[in-house]
């Protein structure tokens, strides 16, 4: 859990397995009322149980922080305030079952300018935001956490189904089988259906009660008894990815409870799992025509094409080519290189577009059967110190079944297999060469419990938003759809990276703690992460990216870490 990935690592993670879900509120339940909180909250006012918070054996600390950082991490960690609070499982019955949300508070430090409580959320669903106000502080690159923390308390939390606070862990359905190199069939694919609609079955049938409860609205009104244990007569809030449908749905509930919010990478208000996808497809294949006028600028260096569309016209035959004859290695023997792969490295943000367009260099000229080029050899090997048992203490990051659970329980979209099948072959022929690389089936097929949907709306609490003009997981589009939905400003980042504006060192960063000190309103402009202006590959992402093609690959089935993959066999 380096802080320089916390916050945005478990957005990437959900990513990965295609994530954020919209908000939704128990059926029949309008999200701008507050009845169903307020029959929660009209008996004794919740308490947060503060207790000391738990040591982490060097172990864990060794493999969540660099060397540099633990010292660090220890003494904030000993500033931290850790507790629980107990919550209705159904908002809807107050009376009955109960669950736990750990939580956890770093005190400003500047107490007698102290401007309220900052909860934060680092995205998924699934992800964990339980150490979030301490690795956020040392976040120091990006700067919003030393800045914040000096006169806001900074609240974290593990959303229901997450890390500390209560939680179901579904079975494991098991290794599904390698469905071997692209392009998959429809046969192939309706066996990967058929797979996904069993273990879906057996997910949600594991503890139903507890599983149909898994919605962004419930996170939403634990969120608000957090801040009632609190005795904060308002709240503050910064999330990205799905933490901003946690953002919006929480104003929605909430109106007068909001103080000042602020969402990096907005999610889309109206959600469908086939309108996400079409979204995610269609931004995706934007930023590649980014990369190949980026590569054509260096056609020195790459040979594609002097012109970003000779270099999309070079890819797409590559990516045909390598279907009809992937290539493999001898020393990378768990790696297939076919044409979803060439799909999935044109997909790349631009932080990793000179590894990408070396790799796709270095597999146009390689020689199938043989060893695999320098680059690739050192992209694709294991990394050093993968593997083993990790320490018992060391924290969730990230867990599978929450995420499934949100995502499926608010998917108001078709399950069957035709329609998937059939959008996604309208997303081959439209997007040449990055079509390969979208869903092929809708994971949540097979959900037993039945889709909560919900309507935003508008209200005038403070809010902002950051959308990124160019990013891929939350299409700028989706940011200016919440606005017209929901009201707020807008700041547009021009740059395509997942919650950069909360997480990176950019001339963005700053307004974060601006707004969150002021309040004044943001709708300017900013730069964001720049393009690289070089071709040199960085090293530190060089297994980084083999890990991101590996997981990309994962989202056509509920549970990443046992899907089965295209094109990318690791």
């Amino acid at each position: 859990m380096n802080p320089s990935r916390s916050f945005i690592t478990v957005a990437s993670l959900a990513i990965a397995a295609s994530t954020a879900v919209p908000v939704a509120a128990p059926a029949g339940t309008a999200v701008a009322g507050t009845a169903v909180a307020a029959t929660a909250a009209a008996g004794t006012a919740p308490k947060i149980e503060w207790k000391a918070c738990r040591a982490f054996s060097e172990a864990a600390l060794k493999q969540m922080f660099a060397a540099g950082q633990i010292a660090e991490f220890k003494a904030l960690w000993a500033r931290t305030e850790c507790g629980t609070v107990s919550v209705p499982l159904d908002y809807g019955a107050p009376s009955g079952r109960k669950i736990s949300i750990a939580v956890t508070r770093l005190k400003a430090t500047d107490q007698a300018r102290r401007l309220g409580s900052l909860a934060l959320n680092p995205g998924g669903p699934g992800g964990s935001g339980y150490l979030m106000p301490v690795t956020y502080v040392m976040l120091h690159r990006n700067g919003n956490g030393e800045k914040l923390n000096q006169r806001y308390d900074l609240i974290g939390f593990d959303p229901r189904g997450v890390g500390y606070s209560t939680k179901v862990d579904c079975p494991d359905p098991g290794q599904a089988p390698d469905p071997g190199p692209s392009p998959i069939t429809k046969v192939e694919a309706k066996q990967v259906y058929d797979r996904t609609v069993k273990a879906n079955q057996a997910c949600g049938n594991h503890d139903p009660a507890f599983l149909r409860q898994l919605t962004t609205a419930n996170v939403a009104r634990d969120l608000d008894q957090i801040r009632q244990g609190l005795r904060q007569r308002t709240l503050s809030f910064l999330g990205i990815s799905w933490g901003t449908w946690l953002g919006a749905i929480y104003r929605s509930l909430f109106p007068a409870s909001v103080q000042r919010m602020w969402l990096d990478s907005t999610a889309i208000p109206e959600f469908r799992l086939d309108t996400f996808e079409a979204g995610r497809a269609k931004a995706t294949d934007r930023n590649f025509s980014r990369l190949a006028a980026w590569m054509a600028e260096r056609n020195a260096t790459y040979g594609f094409g002097s012109t970003a569309a000779q270099v999309e016209r070079s890819l797409a035959r590559m990516r045909v080519a390598f279907n009809a004859h992937p290539k493999t290695f001898t020393d990378l023997p768990d790696w297939v290189f076919d044409g979803v792969f060439i799909a999935l490295a044109s997909s790349t943000t631009s932080r990793d577009w000179p590894l990408a367009a070396a790799v796709l260099r270095e597999l146009r000229q390689a020689q199938s059967g043989a060893n695999a080029p320098p680059l690739i050899k050192k992209a694709f090997s294991p990394p050093p110190g993968d593997g083993g048992t990790p320490p018992s203490d060391l924290p969730e990051e990230f867990n599978p079944t929450m995420h499934q659970a949100v995502f499926c329980n608010e998917d108001t979209g078709p399950r069957d297999f035709d329609s998937a099948w059939a959008a996604y072959q309208k997303r081959l022929r439209r997007y040449p060469v990055t079509g390969e690389a979208s869903g092929f089936i809708n994971n949540c097929a097979g959900w037993p419990h039945p889709a909560q949907a919900v309507k935003l709306r508008r209200n005038n609490a403070s809010l902002v938003m950051s959308g990124h003009r160019y990013e891929v997981p939350s299409p700028y589009e989706w940011t200016r759809q919440m606005q017209a939905s929901i009201g707020g400003s807008v700041l547009t980042v021009g740059d395509d990276i997942h919650g950069s504006t909360a997480g990176e060192d950019t001339d963005c960063a700053p307004r974060i703690a601006a707004y969150f000190f002021t309040g004044r309103p943001d709708n300017g402009r900013c730069q964001g992460v720049p393009l690289p202006t070089s071709t040199e590959v960085p090293p530190l992402t060089v297994t980084d990216l083999a890990r991101s093609l590996a997981q990309h690959t994962s989202k056509q089935n509920p549970y990443a870490s046992n899907a089965p993959t295209r094109g990318v066999h690791s």
